[in-house]
């Protein structure tokens, strides 16, 4: 410790390695929920995701020889990451991607970093420093950007944008709980594989419900893209992808972490570019380089002390 600051965690190599897996896997998957939408309802798509994910957790946890036998509590707590996380956000996600681009779905999610920040200053008295706060106001620059040019490049027209932006909200807020509740001390009694595992069995379940009550009884499209998308969806978006974020956000706290969401839209474009064709405005590439250097920034603040 040194003048009343802590050191940035946040630049140690066992902190940026993960950070990045997580925005490469995350960056991806855009592309790949978009694929999803079609023959099979939403709530399916995400019961199927993360059923996959839950039993792969479950396989991993035992192999390392952990059991899912939690006490109460520790049900009680991965049934609230299971609805939050698994649940609510990613059926808001994979319905707002009905109604607006996957790239804007991806732009509005990075405003994670707000209510992220705000619950974990409320909830675990975790204050943003001054380079935390400039880096993440020019980080929002670089988002603002970014959003300007998707809506401009919409075609749907604006009350469609509209609905698909709040739908967008709603799951960002959604993960924002799942978030903060990670940063607790609750979370760490618990070990993180085998209460994972739960969470996204019990998520997946609740997405079950969610979709019989909805749509009715499951529907299955046995197309490659599709059973492949399910399983890199499980595997690398979810099993992969979530104890590594969650091991990140229990060391540099929610806001930091957040981050993961603010440059994943800048993945996700250039992955499109790629693959889709996407063509680069001078609005989305001012955009992407803000993002950039508002996130180095902010990963490099000192926690200023409680």
């Amino acid at each position: 410790m040194t003048g009343g600051t802590l050191a940035p965690q946040s630049t140690r190599v066992a902190i940026l390695v993960p950070f990045a897996i997580v925005t490469l896997i995350w960056g991806s998957t855009w592309l790949v929920i978009r694929d999803q939408l079609g023959t099979v309802p939403p709530s399916w798509s995400v019961s199927y995701r993360f059923l996959v994910a839950g039993i792969a957790m479950t396989i991993y946890a035992a192999a390392r020889g952990e059991s899912l036998r939690l006490p109460p509590r520790g049900w009680l707590f991965a049934a609230a990451i299971g609805l939050s996380q698994f649940c609510l956000n990613f059926n808001f996600v994979y319905r707002a991607e009905a109604h607006i681009t996957s790239g804007l779905v991806a732009v509005v999610f990075a405003l994670l970093l707000v209510p992220n920040a705000v619950l974990a200053w409320l909830f675990l008295g975790q204050r943003m420093g001054r380079q935390l706060v400039v880096g993440s106001l020019i980080a929002m620059a670089g988002v603002a950007l970014l959003f300007l040019h998707e809506a401009r490049s919409g075609a749907r027209g604006p009350h469609e944008t509209l609905v698909g932006i709040g739908i967008t909200l709603l799951a960002t807020l959604s993960a924002s709980a799942a978030n903060v509740l990670q940063a607790t001390g609750t979370a760490k009694r618990y070990p993180m594989m085998p209460t994972l595992a739960l969470a996204m069995l019990m998520g997946a379940a609740m997405d079950a419900v969610v979709a019989l009550l909805l749509t009715g009884t499951p529907v299955m499209e046995w197309r490659i893209g599709y059973v492949a998308g399910i399983v890199y969806l499980g595997l690398f978006g979810s099993a992969i992808a979530f104890p590594l974020y969650f091991g990140v956000l229990r060391v540099i706290g929610p806001a930091k972490a957040a981050y993961a969401s603010v440059i994943v839209p800048v993945i996700a474009m250039l992955l499109s570019t790629l693959f889709e064709g996407y063509r680069w405005s001078l609005l989305a590439a001012a955009g992407g380089v803000l993002t950039a250097i508002g996130l180095v920034i902010a990963l490099r603040a000192r926690r200023p002390p409680r």
